[in-house]
C-alpha cells in the first residue's frame, strides 16, 4: 500500500470495501481520488481509482433509449440475509440448480452461454432468503467485462463443476485463473474470509474481492460414486475447499448448501418486539457473527441508531429473558431485543 495516505482517503476506501450499491460504489471510489495524495507512490492506485470510476459510471449510464437506462443489470442490488455469486465454466447445470433451488424461472439450454446477465433469485432458508446470482459462464473464449462489479457486493459464491465433463478440471480452473486476473479470490476458508485484510501488508490491495466458495459438484446421479470422484477432483485441482455433491433428478445434497450457507456465513436472525406486545417472530433482522444491538437499531433506522439508550433482551434458550443490555452487546442467533430510545 503506497505510503502517506491521508485518514480522510482511507475512511473513503473503507467505505468502498463495505458499499453494496453501484452508486454507492462510485461516490466512494470519487471520494478515494479526491483525497488520495497525488505523489509518485500512488499512481498506480490513481490508474486504478480511475478506470474503475470510468467502467462503473459507464454500467450505471447503461445503454439509452429514450432518455432511459434499459437491459439487464450487471449488477444486483443485494436481498435477502447474503449474496451468493454462481460461478463455473459453461454447462455445468448453475442456471438448473438455481431453479431447483429458488423455483424461479431462468434462461436454460443444452447450449452455451445461454445464461448472459446475472440473473438473480431467491432461496428460502427456514424463516429467511439467500439470494442466489446466477452469473454467465467464465470462459476465455467469452471475457466478462464487467464481471469484478458484479461481484463487489457478494458475500460468497458457489464454484459449479460437472464431474462428468472430460474437460471438467482444465475448464475449472481456467475460470479460477480468470477470476484471479480480475483480482477475484476463492477462498476456502469461510471464517479467514471474515478477517479484514491488513492495509499495512506488502500484497495488499483495496480492490481484491475475497470471496468463501462451496464447490458444488452436479449430475450426482451420474455417478456410482459421487462423492469419492468429487475428492478425487479437488485433488486434482488442488483445491481444499469445501464441497457437496448434488443431484436434481434425485434431490442429492441440495439441502444441504442452504444449512451450509447459513452457518458458515455466521448468519444470526433478530427478532424485535415493542414494549408490552409480543415479538415480531415473522420477519427477522439478520446479521453476522460479532454484530450489535447497535447494527440491528440502524437497519431498523438511522434515527433510531442514534438515539438508542439501551436494549433489553430475550434468548432464544430462555437463559436470558429482559434483561437490559447497551449498544455494544453482541447478539446471537435467535435472540430477541426491545429497542428502548
Amino acid at each position: 500500500m503506497p505510503a502517506n495516505l491521508s485518514p480522510e482517503y482511507k475512511s473513503a476506501e473503507a467505505a468502498f470495501r463495505g458499499a453494496k450499491e453501484p452508486k454507492e460504489r462510485l461516490e466512494c471510489l470519487r471520494e478515494m481520488l479526491r483525497t488520495i495524495p497525488k505523489h509518485k507512490g500512488t499512481d498506480r492506485l490513481q490508474g486504478d481509482i480511475k478506470a474503475r470510476i470510468k467502467q462503473l459510471t459507464e454500467e450505471l449510464s447503461g445503454p439509452k433509449k429514450g432518455g432511459a437506462r434499459s437491459g439487464p443489470a450487471l449488477v444486483i442490488r443485494p436481498e435477502g440475509a447474503a449474496q451468493i455469486a454462481l460461478l463455473g465454466p459453461a454447462n455445468t447445470g448453475k442456471s438448473s440448480l438455481v431453479v431447483h433451488l429458488t423455483g424461479a424461472g431462468a434462461d436454460i439450454g443444452p447450449y452455451p452461454f445461454t445464461t448472459q446477465f446475472p440473473q438473480p433469485a431467491m432461496l428460502p432458508y427456514e424463516d429467511i432468503q439467500l439470494q442466489l446470482v446466477d452469473l454467465p459462464p467464465i470462459a476465455p473464449e467469452r471475457p466478462i467485462s464487467w464481471l469484478a462489479n458484479a461481484l463487489q457486493p457478494a458475500d460468497a459464491a458457489l464454484l459449479v463443476v460437472d464431474l462428468h465433463d472430460p474437460q471438467c478440471i482444465e475448464s475449472t480452473l481456467k475460470t479460477v485463473a480468470i477470476l484471479q486476473e480480475k483480482r477475484v479470490s476463492l477462498l476456502p476458508d469461510f471464517q479467514s474470509a471474515r478477517i479484514a485484510p491488513d492495509p499495512g501488508a506488502d500484497d495488499y490491495d483495496p480492490f481484491a474481492i475475497r470471496l468463501p466458495t462451496l464447490i458444488v459438484a452436479t449430475k450426482a446421479d451420474l455417478s456410482a460414486d459421487p462423492e469419492g470422484e468429487l475428492e478425487v477432483f479437488c485433488d486434482l485441482a488442488g483445491f481444499s475447499h469445501p464441497r457437496i455433491a448434488t443431484s436434481i433428478k434425485k434431490d442429492i445434497g441440495l439441502a444441504k448448501i442452504g444449512s451450509f450457507l447459513f452457518d458458515e456465513l455466521g448468519i444470526a436472525r433478530v427478532y424485535t418486539k415493542t414494549p408490552g406486545r409480543p415479538p415480531d417472530m415473522g420477519a427477522p433482522f439478520t446479521v453476522r457473527a460479532g454484530d450489535t444491538v447497535m447494527d440491528v437499531a440502524g437497519m431498523i433506522h438511522k434515527d433510531i441508531a442514534r438515539a438508542l439508550r439501551y436494549a433489553k433482551l430475550w434468548e432464544r434458550s430462555g437463559r436470558i429473558r429482559g434483561r437490559q443490555v447497551g449498544r455494544d452487546h453482541e447478539v446471537n442467533d435467535g435472540d430477541i431485543i426491545e429497542i428502548h430510545t
